[in-house]
Parts: C-alpha cells; structure tokens; sequence
C-alpha cells in the first residue's frame, strides 16, 4: 500500500452534503466488523466468496434504477457500495492495498481519460467521449485485442457494444446513424434469405448491427432491450387478464387477433 499520495485531482468545489464524512463511517464499521471480536461470518469471508454477493447486488441496483424509485436506488447502492468497502478491506488486512489505493487509481483514471474537462482536448458529442476513453485506454496500456479483457459472462449486448466501442476508439465505427441503420437492413434481408444451417449466424450478425445502430443513436442497447422486456411482460399479463375475463384462450385465437387485443392492453 503506498504510503504518500498526491492526488491527481484538481482543486475543486465539494457539493454540500457529499464531503465522504459518512463513508468514513462506513470504512470504520467494516473494519470493526472484520477486526478481533467481529462478527463471525464477516471474518470467514473472502474475495472468491463474495463474488457472488456482488454480482446480486450489481443486478438488483439496475432493477432499482429501472424501477424509477429514489429510496430503493439510494438503498441499492448502498449495498453496492458495501461490497467494494468489503473488498477493499479485505485486502488492506491482506497487505494488498487498501480503500485509498481504490479511490486514487480510479480518480486518476477519470482525470487522464477525461481531457476535455482536465485537459485541452474538446469533444463534440458524449459518443465522443466514449470512444475517446477507449482510445486513451489503448494506448495506455498498448496494443491489446478487441476483446481483450471484456469477460465472456457479461451480457451478450453489451459485451458487443464494449467490442464496439474498442474498436470505434482505432477509428472503426459507422459515421453516422443512416450508415448504422443501413448495415441493420443489410443483415435483417441476409437472416431473411438465410438456409437453416446459416440462421444463427445470422441472427447474430443482426443483432451485433443492432447494438451498433443502438450506439450511434446514444442508446444503451442492453437497457433498452431489458425495459421492453418489462413492457412485454407488463402487458402480456393484462392481455392474459382480460383473456381470462373473457373466457378467451390465447391459443385458439390467429396471430392477427393475439396482436390485436397485445395491441389494446395498454
């Protein structure tokens, strides 16, 4: 753990309200809760046990920020936030680092990769500012391929748009929207015409367009796919409702009629 500190951090105005007081709390009570006399399970725990822990959280704050409700984000967060204090104190004990060693590399991190606020560089979009960051990235810790170092687990979406956005920041991207929507025409006519044994290639080819079109457009696709599957589940069940209701059942009616009454269950 290093011992002096220079922070890469201009000088700068502190929003009331948020001067770290409470997560100095929070360090201190994690540190009692792993220190001699702590609590038992907390003791027992290590960086491969949680892991899991942090994965759940990690989903239950995108339901929360999903949800539209403030308490719950703030809440989820929270829990969020009490698994990297875990970890980071987890490791001071170990001699590894500690929450100061998390905190300075992150925040030196934003400072280089952002040098239109710390720098002299300008950006005309928040798309280039992405692909700036994954430029800087790049040379930062040099040649690397595409996908190097995106885990395989992440979410297929947007394990794409983070190829995507690596491979934007060498200069490879769609330059406007009409050229992204057009390769998503291209590949939807090639999945139509596609033999059986070529479907999920194509399929896939669609869907990597898609998440492309989705990035140019600003729009998180991975996001926008999880809120419409919310919509389709929220609808679906008042259709299946109102079906009941009216001693309908679904699987007698044509699709013309099932995306009828889809339609009205708004």
């Amino acid at each position: 753990m290093s011992e002096e500190r220079s922070p890469a951090v201009p000088e700068g105005p502190v929003p009331s309200r948020a001067g770290g007081e409470r997560l100095l709390d929070l360090i201190r009570v994690m540190a009692r809760l792993r220190g001699p006399g702590g609590c038992p399970w907390d003791l027992e725990q290590t960086h491969q046990t949680l892991a899991r822990h942090l994965l759940e959280e990690a989903h239950e704050t995108l339901e929360a920020i999903d949800s539209g409700d403030p308490d719950r984000l703030r809440d989820e967060l929270g829990d969020l936030l009490l698994q990297v204090i875990f970890h980071a104190e987890m490791a001071r004990q170990e001699g590894t680092f500690d929450v100061d060693d998390v905190a300075e590399g992150i925040t030196s991190k934003l400072v280089r990769r952002h040098p239109h606020v710390f720098g002299d560089a300008h950006v005309d979009s928040a798309a280039e500012v992405l692909v700036n960051w994954e430029r800087i990235k790049g040379e930062e810790k040099g040649e690397h391929a595409v996908d190097e170092e995106i885990p395989a687990t992440l979410p297929a979406l947007a394990r794409a748009s983070k190829v995507q956005r690596r491979a934007a920041g060498s200069g490879f991207d769609w330059r406007t929207k009409e050229g992204a929507l057009g390769k998503v025409r291209e590949e939807l006519e090639e999945l139509v015409s596609a033999p059986p044994d070529r479907s999920e290639d194509e399929l896939g080819d669609l869907l990597f367009a898609v998440a492309a079109l989705g990035r140019q457009m600003g729009v998180d696709p991975e996001t926008a796919l999880r809120k419409a599957t919310r919509r389709f589940a929220e609808r679906f069940e008042r259709m299946k409702a109102e079906a009941a209701n009216q001693d309908v059942k679904l699987e007698e009616l044509s699709e013309q009629e099932l995306l009828q009454r889809f339609r009205s269950a708004r």
